[in-house]
């Protein structure tokens, strides 16, 4: 049997679209979400009959706000899953949430459907930054859902966290990183802001106060060293995690592993190919066609995820997927890498080559660079 690829299903709802967004997402109704739910389970069963035997270690479902379906909607996708495809006992299933909402039963079902794991979009703990970010909840009401995911028996969640946000301070930023430590967070996500074409940030963006390039770089450092005082060690640009708990959903996506997305602009790559569902809810619903995106898993797509990690890319990792060409690849990356590393940009050795923290900054033109023929 082949290895276990992750599940992954795009809930496509929110109450309200924040500001800086480009995800696909859609105002909430009932109608709306009850088509939602049969359709993609229909297509769960479909594409499983036609690959039967599939074996799964994560499942991830994101969005858009998942919690918004309710447990009833929720409970019915991931029995769909589980007697779809074969979910290992041991599976990381994941649910985002949002704070704000009213979530106490809904995790306590949903903690005893199967789910054993939360990412939670805190964003800040300041009041100031989550109203300019357009958030709906206050800091008192991420401690309220961290309260009670607590209760309901999650000991493994994960905290959002944005950087580089108008107003925000580095005190901010310190603080909102102990508070994360404090709620007991087994694993940090901590994005850069980024301005997005055709989001509502896009149109003001000159009025928004951002902090420029070099501000931006200093917030992103201060983070990392904070996150790592607290116990988070780095494993990925934007990630950071509790000793043995990175988010092995998203691990797949770096390792260039098979995953399945279901829903309404999810996305797949499964048996060497690259396919995903256009971002249209009455497309899918009627007809649920997956679209092709071409082939995948090749050395450059691999080194470009890769090089992603703090570990980086490694040359036994390339012989083993590529064989002698792997290898060879490998090493071309590292000649190229040598002229970064005085400029601390890049750490390698003929065994292994990784971006640093400084490098991270940078990484679009670096792996532009690093990569090119």
């Amino acid at each position: 049997m082949s290895k276990p690829v992750g599940l992954y299903v795009h809930v496509p709802f929110c109450i309200q679209k924040c500001p800086y967004c480009d995800f696909y997402s859609l105002p909430v109704s009932d109608d709306g979400m009850n088509s939602y739910t049969e359709a993609v389970r229909r297509e769960i069963v479909r594409f499983a009959r036609l690959h039967p035997g599939v074996s799964a270690d994560t499942v991830y479902f994101g969005g858009g706000t998942p919690s918004l379906l309710g447990e009833a909607r929720l409970c019915s996708i991931l029995h769909t899953l589980t007697r779809s495809f074969c979910v290992l006992p041991d599976a990381e299933i994941t649910l985002e949430v949002n704070p704000g909402d009213s979530l106490r039963t809904l995790l306590q079902e949903v903690r005893r459907a199967g789910w054993n794991r939360l990412s939670i979009g805190m964003q800040s703990a300041s009041d100031e930054e989550l109203k300019l970010l357009g958030r709906r909840h206050t800091a008192a009401q991420t401690a309220a859902c961290v309260e009670d995911a607590l209760t309901a028996g999650f000991s493994n969640f994960s905290l959002d966290l944005m950087l580089a946000i108008p107003a925000q301070t580095e005190e901010s930023i310190c603080r909102s990183i102990a508070s994360c430590a404090a709620f007991g967070a087994s694993h940090v996500s901590a994005y850069l802001l980024k301005i997005e074409a055709g989001t509502p940030y896009s149109r003001c963006a000159s009025t928004l106060s951002l902090p420029d390039e070099e501000e931006t770089a200093s917030r992103y450092l201060l983070a990392c060293t904070e996150l790592e005082r607290h116990g988070f060690a780095q494993y990925e640009i934007s990630n950071f995690a509790k000793p043995g708990k990175q988010s092995r959903h998203n691990l797949k996506y770096w390792h260039d592993a098979p995953y399945l997305g279901f829903g309404p602009a999810a996305h797949s790559f499964f048996e060497g190919r690259r396919f995903f569902y256009p971002r249209n809810l009455q497309t899918f619903c009627e007809t649920a066609a997956p679209v092709s995106d071409g082939e995948g898993g090749g050395f450059e797509e691999y080194a470009m995820l890769a090089l992603r990690l703090r570990e980086g890319l490694c040359r036994a990792a390339c012989a083993e997927r590529f064989g002698e060409a792997g290898t060879a690849a490998f090493l071309k990356v590292f000649q190229k890498a040598k002229c970064y590393m005085a400029a601390g940009l890049v750490d390698g050795t003929p065994e292994s080559v990784a971006l640093t923290r400084e490098g991270f900054l940078v990484s679009n033109a670096l792996l532009a660079e690093l990569l090119s023929e």
